[in-house]
């Protein structure tokens, strides 16, 4: 029961306060005076009486009446109904409104009679003042209001006989009851009868008429709008004219949205002064005056409903969901069927005749029931998402919105997921979720009508029935019985407003008031309650909630089949058929796509868990946990179809044994996913166990009551939740006070048990595997923002205050592992905080669980520590496996694996095409970051392919490029991010990231990759890092000879002891050097003049020794080791010996001028220069020339005596200058000059130094030759010249004119192609031969007569308009070359042309042909091939040649060492060529780490291969010559890879200098470093030699022509297979340690038992390494050999000896039968041989046809012995295994005695003295085939007759001694007896004399 109304009040016009034109209300007169104790007097009542201000009016006006909503502090709504009426104004009154009269404190006495005669009419200006009554009551009977308040106004007006104070009283006093469809029928004593009919249920709303009167205002969209705004909180405001019209609008848009209630501003109407509200930034319904529509334009996120124009008016910015479909399409039409029967007639030929429209209460109600309908199914089954998590004191409800918005479909609507994250909603579950209450017609509805109304979906006529049945219902509730009674309520004559009132309102008693309502207060305290019992039931469920439609996409229809494929899979692999379930797998992971498929997985899974399954072994758990990450990777943070809560307890169960005692679950594998960092999840989860547990707490009693009734326990079992619940609410009442306790208690214990729980699982699946690393994931997903949005969490202070005493005090903040721990426990205290608050737990637990959370975390680190620990040994986690992969000594792992595929590159063979074939690629498997390379291992995804394992690989100094892209992975084809990696290797690696790779992780791997591809400085490279992590704490050196040198060396170069310091322990610390400044450019000017200062000071004529300080010789012995150094003594350029009457006689000597590097930092220490040249002239020729680098010696030829000298390109003051200067040097000469005039000396003492050009007279050179080009041409008969023709212009020069020897060589431009001007230049020519075919080169005899001394071949650009002065002997060659860009330009397109990065789109042979030419890689070899042979003719012909280009370090480089290779046998032995690349490359300061880009400084010069431009031109010529090269093409190609690889230290740095300044020059010397890791490739490569014959050629057969000339022309040249050959199956195979696979097991022991296979396999061209699959025929019987020889238990002999031993009895064989049959055997086996066998074997010694085919020694006669006997002769070999048959591999060998070093006696050794390598070596003894020392003969300066010392062999004649003193030391020796004494030191004496 309640009031009818609380208070009436009287409100009329008062002045405004602050005088201005509108007045304001005042309250007269309230009662009662005092405010109900239930109910205070609601504020601002004055407001709402007059909405639009209190004004004044010229006429009187009829009386208005309109209901206000008022809501108070605790959210009730007051109803104010105000009756307004106008009264004349008095004088005071309108004194306010015409002028600004003063402020008015009096009220008007109201009793006073009026002045005014009753009949006299208001004067002309009479204004009248508006005066309401208002009844403020919490009921919302508007009718009962208006008919009251109009009695109380008729009273007054008809003046009749009843007193005001008791109808006002009896008002007051009348008791109405809430609901329950009663009529009450009440009369105020004025004569009046009213009925009030009461609603059946008090939760329907009322509406009357308002909803059908909506709708007829707005139309059906602008209402289904408004209503979608409503309920998705949006802010909506109704305009209208009419106050009564707003009321009904905003009463009819609430009635709309039930069962939800609107809880935000809600005020139907606003006051004008208050319209300030409609800037809140929360939502609201509100209406206002259509008067102030002006002020409302402003409002952007405002929808504005106009009620009298009908429209409604949506702001851009902002965007109302609509409702899903198709209830949105389906609601529409039935409300138009509704609204507008007749539109379904309209259009019928014969329509019916009327159809009864219903009244409009009854259309209100079938509007409604349109509504309440809209609802059932919009949120039908929501009972089945209600956790209950507590049940006693009071139920606690929580709903499980991701489960409800999954299960129906709905995830992705943006309108349903709004309603349920609202405050309604909340509402709504908060007050329908108790599962024992009254139910009402929505109860009903969404439990029983779901099935009927999916039913009628699709029938209109169906759903209009039952729209009427519900509009029924909802009439009957607002009037449930006819309306018999009537109102008889009097009311005010027409137009009675009009006449003129007697008086105004009068004063009314309070006291009379206040006597009538405390009288009918005291009666009914008397009166016992009328309470009427609530009908409370059980809230029926209703049937499971079904998708709101079933939408069948194509993708996942089939999905029985599907689910088939999940359940075998599954079945496999717990069977352990691996290969089955691997089949299976893409499939699988296809239909994990499908929601079935997942669900049907947890169940499978859950199954095998149940089974006590749930130990797996390591492939098992991968599948698991792979098809797991599968089903984890779709879901949401939401997990709405509740898979990660399926797997949750899954991922706890399933596990493998690592170890005894250490298991790893599988949690640990699937924590990537971002569902795992949502509170929401976790909290849906806890909810959801909770009321598990608290279900099955009251279940158990029953169970244990009853044992008997079996049958029953079944469907005791079945009972929900929400029912055991409702049982319970329904017994509470009747338990005893302490079984409430207990329940209660129990109830509080079982919830907080499962908080603990669930600390322990959120711990379980947020601390990674490898607490060490911070989980980048989780601070993207959440851990780190839910720091600072606590404020959505309901935090208990309290346990905040725990939280943080546990974060300051943990001890946590430093260590990172703990970033991660402290982070976890924040958020698991935060959801134990909000949980444990919502579900009432005490205080006191929730204390106890604060101080548990970290020693939880703590304990499962530990624990993790374990499982990490064991893990690493696995493994990784493998989808298929990961494949580790092996790593040198000294290369650590940087990145473990990344999960990647490595998709097809373009190059056809991977991708199974042009070898045909299953594809290789896609593979899947995972990328490695190691200190040395970038490595890919993984199996092909093809599952035909088998199980291969796919590797490819590149170190990590190779690397060119790096692009990212996004590619598609080739098994779940989704799209993924990916990196590309090209490689100079010839490698690339295009690969998509898995998608368990975080962007972060392959971030990380970029970045890692970067800091290793680009050091800071040198010292970061690999070959570094190796050496200095192998011995981490190296001893300050101490070696004896070596220590001293080193040092004084350094402090000679840098004279500053600190840097001196800093190396020292930087060669030995692991990474970060401390800084150290690149010394890729030249030093600073301060430092150069130090140097240059310390050179000045000694003698100015330097001799080569006698001058030197002692410290100074110790630095030349190191510099005389040098590689050059040996060459130059080789060559017979010069010795550095004491005897100086034989140095002076030489042509040339070695000058240690360089030294210090003063003159040349680029140079070497030791240089070959004329011996005429004193050393003080050199520093002013170095100034003539680029970067200092003046010409100098760098070969000699042995038979002309010609040399070969080089430098850099000329600066303009040097050469070019002297030639255009005309007239001769005055005396008083600057500086520039002078040194010109000794550049000119210098050039003069070059020419002069050649024997046959001594007499230099000025009429043999080629002036005629080379003027031709200048302009002033004079033919000239004897400057006859040939051709090489060019292979792209041949045809259209040899129309124009007959070209010169040089022609061919200038051409410029790319294609070679010549100009007209250069034909021209050389017309005129005698031809002696006509240009040969093919490029060959003509016969050498052509260049014989009269020839310039000295050729000086330069940049065509540097000569150009040089003159030549006719008396010079030497003459300028200018030629065209490239520059370093454009070899890198090239290379690039090289690159991509071999591996293009992505399939072509025309593949075949074609396209790459095409871009190869467009790479013009191979014009420039065969460019450099032809600079080359020319220049062996012109060193052949006996003219000497200078090679300056650029800057004298690249293509100078290239030409010379090209020259040298073709000229001089040597160099095409190992030993040789090492010597020339050491001596050319290194020496003379080509810039590896420059062009090789390898530090930071570098990256963006690029890589500039001009070294394997080199090694490319060698290959050309090996491919032409094969029986001239002792090494074979792999040790080309594995040179190629390593001068990129920075594994070595030998390519690295720039020049000598640096090398010095590093510490790495001498290294090798003095410290033998045992077993330690190679840090030299020669090193490295004569280990490998001793075991493996991979670097040896077994077709070496020198010829004794010595100068081979090859085919240039393009046509003669192949691409290198270095480029284009890869081998899948073990990555590049250049790294040896890495290339041996494990080795097969021998056919007879099969594993499985059976008879032995036979031995055939099958080879794939880019899989396996070929030569290892099928090597030749002479690997093989090596191979045989040293198997059958371990087979007989004998220690297998080095191949080496073997293959001597063979060769040696075939030559023995071959000697009776002279020229045997094996020639045809070498004939056959090299077809493509270009010398004339036949010819070449008539002429060589008996049985050298054997030797042809057999010879594997470096023979490489010595170029001073020009003997054919000598070139014959067998040298030792580089490997130094010998056995003592073969006599003729030694020149003389036999005992000698030899006294140790210091304090060592004499011992007996056998001696081998070889000519050919120019060594003295000795074995323990004769049989002995390991060497055990080496006495350089390079190094003798003198062998004299000895002393016998202490300790000699006593029989021995004193002259059997003699003494070889070498540069190092002197060596005693003790012979027989005399004559051998005396024929060893002839033997020696006449091989140095050789030399």
């Amino acid at each position: 029961m309640a009031r009818l109304a609380d208070y009436f009040v009287l409100v009329a016009f008062g002045p405004h306060p602050r005088g201005s034109g509108e007045g304001q209300g005042q309250i007269l007169q309230r009662f009662p005076e005092k405010d109900w104790e239930d109910n205070p007097f609601p504020q601002g009542i004055e407001l709402f009486c007059q909405p639009s201000g209190w004004q004044l009016c010229p006429e009187r006006n009829p009386p208005t009446f309109f209901v206000a909503v008022l809501t108070d502090i605790n959210s009730e709504r007051h109803y104010c109904a105000c009756l307004t009426f106008w009264e004349p104004a008095e004088p005071t009154q309108e004194a306010v409104c015409t002028e600004d009269a003063p402020e008015r404190e009096e009220e008007v006495d109201e009793g006073g009679p009026v002045r005014l005669s009753p009949a006299a009419p208001g004067p002309p200006g009479q204004l009248f003042a508006p005066k309401t009554l208002v009844l403020v009551s919490r009921l919302d009977h508007a009718e009962v209001f208006r008919n009251s308040l109009g009695l109380i106004y008729t009273i007054h007006v008809e003046g009749l006989n009843v007193g005001l104070e008791n109808v006002i009283g009896n008002l007051l006093t009348c008791i109405i009851p809430l609901a329950g469809g009663s009529q009450r029928t009440i009369s105020l004593g004025a004569g009046d009868r009213q009925v009030i009919q009461t609603p059946l249920a008090d939760s329907l709303p009322i509406s009357r008429c308002s909803v059908a009167l909506l709708f007829r205002q707005l139309g059906i969209t602008n209402v289904l709008s408004l209503f979608c705004a409503a309920l998705t909180e949006h802010k909506v405001l109704f305009l209208s004219r009419s106050y009564q019209r707003l009321s009904d609008a905003c009463r009819g848009l609430l009635a709309l949205l039930f069962p939800l209630r609107y809880s935000f501003t809600y005020v139907p109407i606003l006051p004008a002064q208050l319209l300030e509200v409609l800037s809140t930034p929360t939502p609201f319904i509100i209406g206002v005056n259509a008067a102030f529509q002006a002020e409302t334009q402003e409002l952007l996120d405002v929808i504005i409903a106009d009620l009298d124009g009908g429209t409604v008016t949506v702001p851009e910015c902002v965007h109302i969901p609509s409702l899903p479909e198709p209830l949105q399409s389906q609601t529409h039409s039935v409300l138009s069927m509704v609204l507008d029967p007749d539109l379904e007639l309209a259009d019928l030929a014969f329509p019916p005749p009327t159809t009864s429209t219903s009244s409009l209460k009854m259309q209100d109600k079938e509007l409604r029931a349109v509504f309440l309908r809209l609802f059932a199914q919009l949120l039908q089954g929501y009972r089945w998402c209600l956790h209950m998590v507590r049940i006693h004191p009071e139920p606690v409800i929580r709903f499980h919105k991701a489960a409800f918005l999954g299960q129906r479909g709905l995830v992705e609507d943006d309108f349903l997921m709004k309603v349920l994250e609202g405050m309604a909603f909340a509402g709504f579950v908060s007050e329908r979720g108790v599962p024992y209450r009254p139910t009402d017609l929505f109860d009903e509805l969404v439990a029983h009508e779901v099935a009927r109304m999916r039913a009628d979906e699709n029938h209109p006529q169906r759903v209009l029935r039952h729209v009427k049945e519900l509009a029924e219902q909802l009439y009957k509730n607002e009037n449930p019985y006819p309306a018999v009674a009537m109102h008889k309520v009097q009311r005010p004559g027409e137009a009675s407003h009009l006449q003129r009132v007697p008086r105004p309102f009068p004063r009314l008693d309070e006291g009379m008031v206040q006597w009538i309502v405390d009288q009918a207060t005291a009666k009914m305290q008397g009166a016992p309650p009328a309470v009427k019992a609530e009908r409370r039931t059980t809230v029926p469920s209703g049937p499971p909630m079904t998708a709101i439609l079933e939408r069948s996409s194509g993708l996942h229809g089939n999905s029985a089949r599907r689910l088939e494929v999940v359940r075998n899979c599954i079945s496999y692999v717990f069977e352990g058929k691996m290969l089955e379930a691997k089949k299976l797998l893409p499939a699988v992971l296809r239909a994990l796509k499908g929601r079935a498929a997942r669900r049907c997985l947890a169940q499978e899974l859950h199954l095998h868990v149940q089974q006590n399954r749930a130990v797996l072994d390591h492939q098992q758990f991968d599948f698991v946990v792979r098809m797991m990450n599968c089903c984890l990777q779709d879901c949401t943070s939401l997990d709405e179809h509740g898979i990660a809560a399926a797997l949750l307890p899954l991922v706890t169960a399933f596990c493998r044994k690592l170890s005894p005692g250490v298991t790893q679950f599988a949690y640990s594998c699937v924590q990537e996913h971002v569902v795992w960092s949502t509170p929401q999840f976790w909290e849906a989860m806890f909810y959801g166990d909770v009321q598990t547990h608290i279900r099955a707490l009251y279940l158990e009693p029953a169970e244990d009551r009853d044992p008997s009734q079996l049958g029953e326990a079944p469907a005791q079992d079945e009972r929900s939740a929400l029912d055991v619940a409702s049982e319970q609410r329904r017994l509470w009442p009747t338990l005893s006070r302490e079984k409430q306790q207990e329940l209660v208690q129990k109830e509080e214990s079982t919830v907080f048990s499962q908080a603990i729980h669930y600390a322990n699982r959120m711990s379980y699946l947020l601390l990674p595997l490898d607490s060490s690393k911070s989980r980048l994931l989780r601070e993207r997903a959440g851990l780190g923002d839910l720091e600072s949005a606590s404020n959505s969490l309901v935090t208990n202070s309290m346990a905040g205050s725990v939280a943080e005493s546990y974060d300051t005090e943990s001890g946590f903040e430093d260590a990172e592992t703990c970033d991660v721990a402290g982070a976890v426990v924040r958020f698991i205290n935060r959801f134990v905080d909000k949980v444990c608050t919502e579900s009432g737990v005490t205080s006191d637990h929730l204390k106890g669980l604060h101080v548990m959370v970290p020693d939880i975390v703590q304990m499962h680190i530990e624990t993790l520590e374990a499982v990490h620990r064991e893990s690493k040994r696995l493994p990784p986690i493998q989808k298929p496996k990961l494949l580790r992969p092996r790593l040198l000594p000294g290369e650590e792992c940087v990145l473990d694996g990344l999960r990647v595929y490595l998709l097809p590159d373009g190059r056809e063979e991977g991708a199974g095409g042009s070898g045909g074939g299953p594809a290789l690629l896609p593979a899947e498997g995972a990328i490695f970051l190691t200190t040395y390379r970038v490595i890919f291992t993984g199996m092909p995804a093809d599952p035909l392919v088998g199980e291969q394992v796919v590797v490819r690989s590149f170190p990590v100094a190779a690397l060119t490029k790096e692009k990212r892209i996004s590619v598609q992975t080739p098994v779940d084809q989704l799209l993924q991010d990916g990196l590309q990696l090209r490689s100079c290797t010839f490698q690339l690696l295009k690969m998509a990231f898995d998608e368990e790779v975080g962007s972060d992780s392959a971030e990380l791997f970029r970045k890692q990759l970067h800091k290793l591809r680009y050091p800071p400085d040198v010292r970061g490279t690999f070959a570094f890092a190796l050496g200095s992590a192998h011995t981490p704490g190296r001893p300050a050196r101490t070696t004896k000879d070596k220590g001293p040198s080193f040092r004084t060396l350094s402090r000679n170069l840098v004279k500053n002891a600190k840097k001196t310091i800093g190396r020292q322990y930087i060669t030995r610390k692991k990474y970060n050097p401390p800084s150290w400044e690149h010394r890729g450019q030249p030093p600073p000017e301060d430092q150069e003049d130090e140097i240059s200062v310390s050179e000045e000071l000694e003698p100015s004529t330097l001799t080569p020794s006698s001058a030197l300080k002692p410290s100074d010789r110790m630095t030349m012995n190191s510099l005389v080791e040098r590689a050059c150094c040996r060459d130059y003594q080789r060559l017979g350029l010069g010795t550095l010996s004491s005897s100086l009457s034989r140095a002076k006689s030489e042509p040339f000597r070695i000058s240690p001028v360089n030294r210090m590097y003063a003159i040349c930092r680029s140079y070497p220490g030791l240089l070959i220069v004329p011996q005429s040249v004193q050393d003080n002239a050199l520093q002013r020729v170095s100034r003539c020339y680029r970067q200092n680098r003046f010409p100098v010696v760098c070969w000699r030829s042995g038979r002309s005596k010609a040399v070969l000298l080089r430098s850099g390109g000329l600066h303009s003051k040097g050469v070019v200058g002297l030639f255009k200067a005309q007239n001769a040097p005055s005396p008083g000469q600057s500086q520039a000059d002078s040194s010109s005039l000794e550049q000119e000396k210098y050039l003069q003492a070059v020419v002069s130094s050649m024997p046959r050009y001594a007499d230099a007279s000025g009429r043999n050179t080629l002036s005629g030759f080379s003027s031709a080009h200048m302009g002033s041409h004079v033919p000239s008969p004897r400057a006859r010249v040939t051709t090489l023709s060019n292979p792209m212009a041949a045809s259209a020069s040899r129309r124009t004119a007959p070209r010169g020897k040089w022609g061919s060589v200038r051409a410029s431009g790319r294609s070679g192609g010549l100009g007209a001007d250069v034909g021209s230049r050389l017309a005129g020519r005698d031809m002696l031969s006509s240009p040969q075919a093919n490029g060959a080169p003509p016969d050498p005899g052509f260049l014989r007569p009269h020839r310039a001394a000295l050729y000086i071949i330069g940049d065509k650009a540097q000569l150009k308009g040089v003159r030549p002065d006719p008396l010079q002997q030497w003459e300028l060659v200018p030629i065209e070359v490239f520059e370093a860009r454009q070899v890198k330009a090239s290379f690039k397109k090289l690159l991509k042309a071999c591996v293009p990065g992505c399939p072509a789109a025309e593949p075949g042979p074609a396209s790459f042909l095409r871009s190869l030419e467009d790479s013009e890689w191979l014009i420039q070899i065969h460019k450099l091939l032809q600079v080359s042979v020319l220049v062996v003719e012109l060193l052949d012909s006996g003219s000497s040649v200078l090679v300056s280009l650029e800057d004298g370090w690249d293509i100078t480089t290239q030409v010379v060492s090209l020259v040298q290779l073709l000229s001089d046998p040597f160099y095409r032995t190992l030993e040789g060529f090492r010597l020339l690349v050491e001596k050319e490359w290194l020496s003379f300061g080509h810039r590896f780490s420059h062009r090789g880009a390898h530090t930071l400084a570098g990256q963006s010069s690029g890589f500039t291969p001009v070294f394997l431009q080199f090694l490319d031109c060698v290959h050309q010529v090996h491919l032409q010559f094969p029986m001239e090269f002792e090494f074979s093409p792999f040790y080309l190609k594995f040179l190629g890879y390593h001068h990129a690889s920075c594994r070595f230290q030998t390519f690295l740095l720039d020049s000598d200098y640096e090398r010095i300044e590093l510490g790495l020059l001498y290294e090798e010397k003095g410290e033998r470093r045992g077993q330690q890791a190679c840090r030299s490739v020669w090193e490295y490569v004569d280990r490998l030699s001793k075991r493996t014959p991979m670097f040896y050629n077994y077709m070496y057969a020198p010829e004794d022509t010595e100068v081979l000339r090859p085919y240039s022309n393009v046509s003669n040249l192949k691409v290198w297979d270095f480029y284009t050959e890869e081998t899948l199956a073990e990555g590049p195979p250049y790294d040896w340690e890495l290339a041996q696979g494990p080795p097969e097991p021998p056919e007879e022991e099969r594993p499985d038992g059976g008879a032995p296979q036979s031995r055939r396999r099958v080879v794939w061209p880019c899989y396996d390494s070929r030569p290892r699959a099928q090597p030749d025929a002479i690997s093989r019987l090596l191979e045989e050999l040293q198997r059958l020889e371990t087979e007989l238990g004998r220690p297998p002999e080095r191949w080496k000896d073997t293959w001597d031993r063979v060769k040696a009895a075939q030559r023995l064989e071959g000697r009776p039968d002279g020229r045997g049959i094996p020639s045809s055997l070498l004939v056959s086996s090299v077809p493509h041989h270009r010398r004339s066998l036949g010819v070449y074997l008539q002429e060589g010694p008996v049985g050298s046809t054997l030797s042809l085919s057999l010879d594997s020694d470096q023979s490489s006669s010595s170029t001073a012995s020009g003997s054919r006997q000598a070139a014959r002769r067998s040298t030792s070999t580089l490997y130094s295994q010998f056995q003592t048959a073969e006599s003729e591999n030694r020149s003389y060998e036999g005992t000698l005695y030899k006294k140790g070093a210091f304090m060592k006696p004499w011992k007996a050794r056998w001696f081998v003295l070889d000519k050919t390598k120019h060594q003295l070596r000795y074995y323990d003894h004769r049989v002995d085939t390991e060497c055990k020392g080496v006495i350089d003969l390079a190094e003798v300066e003198a062998v004299a007759p000895g002393t016998p010392t202490m300790g000699a062999p006593k029989t021995v004649d004193e002259k059997a001694f003699f003494d070889v003193k070498t540069t190092r030391r002197v060596y005693n020796f003790c012979a027989q007896d005399v004559p051998s004494a005396q024929q060893w030191v002839d033997q020696i004496q006449s091989c140095l004399s050789d030399a």
